[in-house]
């Protein structure tokens, strides 16, 4: 990003937000047990709550971004009066609030639960809520996939209570349509219920995705966002809310001016967009105050990924696996599969706003553009340059399709055509589920890297290119979110950080999974060696959650198994894969007795990726439950209980004056996390400006810190190697401030030259604050 401020930073207010801690409410854990915790978190030394969405979603929903009515608040959390009881509570501890919304799509699974879609089922083109959804009504009748895979599937159609049902699915019945068979009720309707397998390829209305029982909403219409916001907005009026997440920014028709929309009627609001960044990538000049941080999670976790191991690791996968492939071939396939096969409906849709063309070649062209899109999607004007990329690299791949790549080009550029406008709606879909969805699952390189916002093509961050990043960030969005966990990541920060010692280890990993792989064979070899990383990376792991990690990650990779047709026979030969890591004495011996050889280096990560997230600029957010060591895995694994009262003991023990060592229970984990909190609340004056501080010596290259402006975080970086070299040696770190304390440790230092040894003699990380404003804080 470039050292220049944005041009219109007046519209973003500076943020008045620290930090946030992020709580996944659900109906397991409403409003009333969140506002429980509002204590521990002022304790914690975060300043807001960042809840997930709290609207009223599908009923039974675990997460909340299937909102069915965004006029109230989720009866099933605790309704209005849970909102006002949490917000008591957090006033009582000093606490704000940030919430998530969600404008893209709305929950269609369960009908009767969302008052408009029932009402479009019912009255169809008539009905007031029409214009709410991207339907395609020129195509006659809604397509609704829920039938069953069966051609007879229709006559399992009843008419109960002046309702269409279909098993456990409702459906309304139109006034003056419901004489007759269940058929002859279902062929008057204005929806035709439909084969479920017929919905990629033939629905009729925007979806989320690739997910039917989301569809989309058209908040570009100004009466449409009126409706659908009026009550995050209210609180925000009320001064109830003083942060607000903006989920999937690019599947909305027009973001920049639904963002100037928001932030015109929430002025003061802190706003972050879920806006996911390609490598190099920079965020429009939107009115937002940033991301919701997976920029900083790759900047972050790179640093503790050696460079050097990308070639010893290139040929390990190559070798497993019995073939080479790039990141961007790879990638262009998957996106290819993502546009004409789970997108099929998108891309007819998009090929029939250019009839002159012929149809079945300008699909092809759409959808190798999409698969050549570099980015989740343009904007103007750097949008018009991914496209001039798309459109070179597709001619390079189909130079068959010139002439119809460069008629479908043209208007793609032409900003007053509809396709123009839709088009980016489809790459941001293609690029999710080609890659995020697909591609993390099939490329086993490393998987450590394999995450949300990342590039697994980029192996590791060196310090200076993590210093640029930040001074960058500093200057141009200094109120972006930071983060290392999201309900969305695929492994947790501390399974990433114990993965990225295999770095370190390049042969010693060779030998190891050669030989599991070798006596415990999967067909799929590419899949065995993503397998056997994640395995090690999160071990301990109980047999029930990795038997749903890996049915999921094998289905989503779509290689030997899928979601839509799932083999069954490859899918026991995984769970058996599964059961004899536990089941086999020599081979769970082996698994544990690797995984803790690597197990005290990844703590060394894991602290010190932490400590940088949370001291780098921006504001820095703590995923539930990551203050302590966290070993998820991708959802629904990530959003698991909190075991909130062990947190609760062990801070109070921290308090009390332990000092803990890097160990098993994870208290040095909390009490960095606390720490760090707790002096960017107390003295945010310390955290304003950033500058690298260089280290001398022989293990320079093995630590990473930086001056906040008065705040210096330090962290060491590669320990095996580290260690291999002997340690710090006369490694010195060059201070501007004369007597500084640690916050971890509560010794004081003097003098302008720091030793390593001395500095991280305890843990491998420091944060070294001015001595006279820690005792005032005292």
């Amino acid at each position: 990003m470039p050292d220049t401020p944005r041009p219109d930073a007046t519209t973003a207010p500076t943020t008045r937000v620290g930090s946030t801690y992020r709580v996944q409410i659900r109906p397991g854990f409403d409003l009333d047990a969140t506002a429980g915790l509002t204590d521990y978190l002022a304790d914690l030394g975060v300043t807001h709550l960042y809840s997930a969405p709290l609207l009223t979603a599908t009923p039974g929903s675990a997460h909340g971004y299937d909102v069915v009515d965004p006029r109230s608040v989720n009866p099933e959390l605790g309704g209005e009066a849970g909102r006002q009881r949490l917000l008591r509570a957090l006033r009582a501890a000093g606490l704000g609030l940030v919430v998530d919304i969600v404008p893209n799509h709305v929950g269609v699974a369960q009908p009767a639960a969302n008052p408009a879609w029932w009402d479009v089922l019912r009255r169809g083109r008539e009905s007031a809520y029409a214009t709410w959804f991207d339907i395609d009504w020129n195509r006659g009748r809604l397509l609704l996939p829920v039938l069953a895979d069966s051609p007879d599937a229709l006559d399992d159609l009843k008419v109960v209570d002046g309702e269409l049902r279909y098993h456990e699915h409702r459906f309304p019945i139109a006034d003056g349509t419901g004489a007759g068979s269940p058929r002859e009720v279902h062929d008057r309707q204005h929806y035709e219920l439909v084969n479920w397998r017929r919905g990629d390829a033939e629905l009729t209305y925007r979806r989320f995705f690739a997910v039917s029982d989301l569809a989309g909403l058209r908040v570009e219409d100004p009466e449409v966002f009126a409706a659908t916001h009026a009550e995050i907005l209210r609180w925000a009026d009320a001064g109830e809310l003083d942060g607000i997440r903006v989920d999937h920014p690019d599947g909305l028709r027009d973001p920049a001016g639904y963002l100037a929309r928001l932030r015109a009627a929430a002025p003061e609001a802190w706003l972050l967009v879920e806006k996911i960044l390609e490598y190099g990538e920079e965020l429009p000049d939107w009115p937002v105050d940033g991301t919701t941080g997976y920029d900083a999670l790759a900047a972050a976790g790179g640093l503790f990924v050696d460079p050097d191991a990308e070639g010893d690791f290139t040929a390990l996968d190559t070798r497993l696996t019995g073939h080479a492939t790039s990141w961007q071939n790879l990638t262009h396939d998957t996106k290819w599969e993502a546009a004409t096969r789970l997108l099929a409906a998108e891309l007819n849709r998009l090929a029939a706003l250019v009839p002159e063309l012929e149809p079945a070649a300008t699909r092809q062209a759409l959808a190798e553009l999409a698969a050549c899109f570099p980015v989740y999607r343009g904007y103007p004007p750097e949008g018009a340059r991914h496209l001039a990329a798309a459109r070179a690299e597709a001619g390079r791949r189909r130079p068959d399709l010139a002439d119809t790549l460069d008629a479908v080009t043209a208007r793609l550029r032409d900003p007053e055509h509809e396709l123009g406008a839709r088009f980016p709606q489809f790459t941001g879909a293609v690029m999710a589920k080609g890659v995020e969805d697909t591609a993390y699952y099939r490329w086993s390189r490393f998987v450590a890297l394999n995450e949300v916002g990342g590039s697994p093509a980029h192996f590791g961050v060196p310090p200076a290119e993590f210093h640029r990043f930040a001074a960058s960030r500093q200057v141009r969005w200094p109120a972006s979110m930071t983060t290392l966990s999201t309900h969305d990541t695929k492994r947790g920060e501390d399974v990433r950080a114990r993965l990225a010692v295999l770095s370190e280890l390049p042969d010693r990993w060779a030998d190891q999974v050669s030989d599991w792989m070798s006596r415990a064979p999967l067909p799929d070899p590419a899949f065995a060696h993503l397998l056997w990383q994640t395995a090690v990376g999160a071990w301990p792991i109980e047999r029930e959650r990795l038997h749903a990690y890996v049915e999921k990650a094998a289905r989503e990779a779509s290689v030997s198994t899928s979601w839509t047709d799932p083999d069954l026979a490859f899918e026991r030969e995984l769970h058996a894969l599964v059961d004899r890591m536990y089941d086999d004495p020599h081979l769970h011996g082996e698994i544990t007795a690797f995984a803790d050889a690597i197990t005290p280096a990844g703590w060394s990560n894991s602290l010190g990726q932490k400590l940088v997230q949370l001291a780098m600029p921006g504001v820095p957010d703590t995923y539930q439950g990551t203050e302590l060591w966290e070993n998820s895995l991708v959802d629904p694994d990530n959003r698991r209980p909190v075991d909130f009262a062990v947190r609760r003991e062990l801070l109070a023990r921290l308090d009390g004056g332990r000092r803990p060592g890097v160990a098993a229970d994870g208290a040095a984990k909390l009490l960095v996390v606390s720490r760090t909190l707790r002096l960017r609340r107390d003295h945010p004056e310390l955290f304003t400006g950033y500058r690298p501080v260089p280290a001398h010596g022989p293990a320079g290259s093995h630590a990473v810190a930086f001056d906040r402006g008065g705040a210096i975080a330090v962290a060491a970086r590669l320990p095996l190697g580290l260690a291999r070299a002997g340690g710090w040696r006369d490694t010195t770190l060059s201070l501007s401030v004369h007597r500084v304390t640690d916050l971890f440790t509560g010794r004081v230092y003097s003098g302008s030259e720091l030793l390593m040894d001395d500095l991280l003699g305890i843990y491998p990380v420091a944060l070294l604050a001015p001595t006279d404003a820690v005792e005032a804080a005292a």
